[in-house]
């Protein structure tokens, strides 16, 4: 089968970085689907795995997590999926990825596409739309007010592909006020089609921009990007007895007594939790991604696929890699087919 691998941790601009290869279509295990790849979509992980995973003496690493596609055969213990049924996912982190005409992926971690979208449009969804799901409700659950505190969320690097699913979550199923940040013109109209009720500019200040909104200090704020940029505007921002979740890996140690006299809690989230450790909660993520197609056909919540870059191929990856690594993209880079 057709593929998109590399050998070594490399520069995307780089010749060998991303190469167009062969390889065995894989068999399923016992609660495996065997997918055929109909599109995919970066997120910034791609990037990170390249340049931190190397494979094995003379193999190849194949990259990629979100995906959609249509099941061509399951494992002898799979029940929750059938041959010809169409579906979406993000996988694990600890397989081979979804750059490839085929792939098995384990059935707890998928959902049914929602019926109103294409596969591309799908394809946008999963890993983001887990991440930020996994983040407001099973790690800052949100719907657990924090008394005295405004009833608000401040998403720090809202118009990117996660930000871009925790606005609309946010604000279509809770009562939050949903205070979002962008510091492009662009990005700050994106922020407010996605339902943010306040756009402030992270590129300045936060915790004054924060208070000229009169709404009082947020209960919860939820960090994507840059974290250690912002670590000490959100500790002064976020109230007494608040929530902090971050998502990314910053480039500097963070001064956590900043949050000890307000006691504010800290939460990570990495979405490859479940999987990685094969938590007895695993199937959750297939409930989740269920419900997000539920949500998405409903009219709920939309697809945050920004551009169609083309086929999938180490040509097109290799631009998709490039522009994530502008963190300029806004909403999803998709590929589509092979």
């Amino acid at each position: 089968m057709r593929a998109v691998g590399y050998q070594q941790s490399l520069a995307i601009d780089q010749d060998a970085s991303l190469v167009d290869i062969d390889l065995p279509r894989p068999e399923p295990g016992p609660r495996d689907l065997l997918v055929e790849i109909r599109a995919v979509s970066l997120n910034p992980v791609d990037t990170k795995v390249r340049m931190r995973a190397q494979p094995e003496p003379g193999g190849w690493k194949v990259l990629g997590f979100d995906a959609a596609g249509i099941v061509r055969g399951t494992g002898k213990d799979v029940s929750l999926f059938r041959e010809g049924d169409e579906v979406f996912y993000a996988g694990a982190i600890t397989r081979q990825g979804t750059n490839a005409e085929f792939h098995v992926v384990d059935e707890r971690l998928v959902g049914t596409k929602p019926k109103s979208l294409s596969f591309e449009e799908a394809a946008a969804l999963p890993l983001t739309t887990l991440t930020a799901w996994e983040t407001l409700f099973d790690r800052l659950e949100v719907k657990r007010p924090v008394k005295g505190a405004a009833n608000a969320v401040l998403i720090v690097g809202a118009a990117g592909g996660v930000g871009s699913i925790a606005v609309q979550l946010a604000r279509k199923l809770t009562d939050l006020t949903v205070i979002a940040t962008a510091s492009r013109p662009e990005t700050q109209a994106w922020a407010r089609e996605l339902g943010a009720h306040h756009v402030i500019d992270h590129g300045k200040p936060l915790a004054a921009q924060v208070e000229t909104l009169g709404i009082g200090a947020p209960a919860f704020a939820f960090s994507i990007t840059h974290t250690e940029n912002h670590f000490a505007e959100i500790a002064k921002a976020l109230a007494p007895q608040g929530r902090f979740a971050l998502i990314d890996d910053p480039k500097t140690l963070l001064d956590i007594s900043l949050m000890k006299g307000k006691s504010i809690s800290i939460h990570w989230e990495s979405m490859f939790t479940r999987s990685t450790f094969q938590t007895a909660d695993m199937e959750r993520q297939h409930e989740i991604l269920n419900e997000a197609s539920r949500l998405v056909d409903a009219g709920t919540i939309r697809t945050t696929l920004a551009d169609i870059i083309g086929p999938i191929n180490a040509s097109n990856l290799k631009r998709a890699h490039s522009l994530v690594e502008s963190n300029r993209t806004r909403g999803k880079l998709v590929l589509s087919g092979f």
